[in-house]
């Protein structure tokens, strides 16, 4: 298989990964094993995100095998995650893909992070016709292609900026000009679109809407462009670190709007973390919040308070939605294999297009198109050194504040 990869530096690396990540060597083609298998942005732009994946799911495998493993057809499975690095490199994603499938014999796959490579990695998992779980994809686009072995744990994005366009109305009515600003990129750009025509409906003025290129390292020119249409909302999105340099780059130039929205860099403590003082009041939309009180749940974790235990024990920090949708979407696997009998990819693909469960990051039931159903969606906010809740009204632990 390594000979298909031109780039040796790449098949050096993957050789490396292969090694230290593939256990249970004598047992790896076994059939009372469960093979999952992750190709991870684990270096590169999307580390940070990679390694929260990562850590979640040896979490996650620590405690089923702790536990002798899960029940499947009448016999014990040990469960198995091998894993690559493909260095945050789309393309490099999807040929490792491959190699999971086809060098590896897994038999299910885990989606990286992020709706692009999402995208690829999923066109990998229809053509081998492998069941793909996507903890981190939300962009409707990536669903809309007729895949038949995709599904996403997150609800679509349409939910999120609709909802947060009707709070923000509701807690600040003089609100009236909104300018948008995103990375062009799935994720991103979907994300500002959908804001965009959510603050129409809305009754707010888009004074600004405009992409930048993936990899901008300046945001001078847009900030000021911004500044001179006076917006009272200034909604951006990218990844975190675009994100601490669009916050910062707008403190240097003198921006002030009573909102700020930085989607989804609250979520993420790393965002937190990086700009210190100037957090303080950006608001954000996310999956899911630990504030959640979900009982009586399928999987590993019967109840949210159970899942923050045992992560914050285990990192010393709180779990974010991308840590909480993939423990979930874990739990959503072992389930079909249960549901399925075996591990055959067929039948485990059948029994996941039937999902109706509760786990302890929410409900998950798929659509036709693969995506979890639409549900409400916290909206959040950085208030001095913690992360408040201001949406949905059952787990709200604060109100909104503007930005000082």
């Amino acid at each position: 298989m390594f000979g298909k990869f031109k780039d040796t530096a790449f098949v050096a690396a993957a050789a490396v990964a292969l090694v230290s990540t593939a256990s249970l060597p004598s047992a790896a083609y076994a059939a009372d094993v469960l093979r999952i298998g992750a190709p991870l942005a684990l270096t590169g732009g999307l580390a940070d995100e990679g390694k929260k994946q990562e850590g979640v799911w040896q979490l996650w495998l620590d405690k089923v095998n702790a536990a002798g493993g899960i029940k499947v057809g009448g016999k014990t499975m040990k469960v198995e995650l091998v894993k690559y690095d493909y260095q945050t490199d789309g393309k490099r994603a999807g040929q490792l893909a491959e190699k999971l499938v086809t060098d590896d014999k897994v038999d299910v796959l885990m989606a990286p992070f992020g709706s692009g490579h999402t995208k690829i990695v999923a066109a990998v998992a229809e053509r081998y016709q492998v069941p793909l779980l996507a903890c981190v994809a939300s962009s409707e686009s990536v669903y809309d292609q007729g895949f038949k072995y995709l599904f996403g744990t997150l609800a679509p994005n349409s939910g999120m900026t609709e909802a947060m366009a009707a709070l923000f109305k509701q807690k600040m009515p003089s609100t009236a000009k909104i300018a948008v600003y995103g990375r062009d990129d799935v994720f991103p750009k979907s994300m500002a679109t959908a804001m965009a025509k959510s603050a129409e409906s809305a009754g707010l003025k888009v004074v600004y809407n405009e992409l930048y290129a993936v990899g901008t390292m300046d945001h001078s020119a847009a900030m000021s462009a911004i500044k001179a249409a006076s917006p009272d909302w200034i909604y951006m999105t990218g990844y975190t670190q675009d994100l601490i340099l669009g916050r910062k780059q707008m403190k240097d130039l003198g921006i002030e709007a009573p909102i700020i929205t930085m989607v989804t860099g609250p979520a993420y403590r790393e965002f937190t973390e990086g700009l210190g003082d100037l957090a303080n009041g950006v608001t954000s939309s996310t999956w899911w919040h630990h504030a959640t009180a979900y009982t009586g749940a399928t999987g590993v974790w019967d109840t949210t308070a159970g899942f923050y235990k045992d992560f914050t024990a285990a990192f010393k920090t709180d779990p974010d939605y991308v840590h909480a949708s993939c423990a979930a979407a874990a739990d959503v696997l072992v389930n079909a294999v249960q549901k399925a009998g075996s591990t055959d990819k067929a039948k485990v693909r059948d029994a996941l297009a039937a999902t109706d469960m509760l786990t302890f990051y929410g409900p998950i039931k798929f659509g036709a198109n693969g995506m979890n159903q639409g549900r409400e969606m916290p909206v959040i906010q950085v208030q001095g050194t913690d992360i408040k809740v201001l949406y949905p009204a059952g787990i709200a632990n604060a109100d909104m504040i503007a930005v000082k």
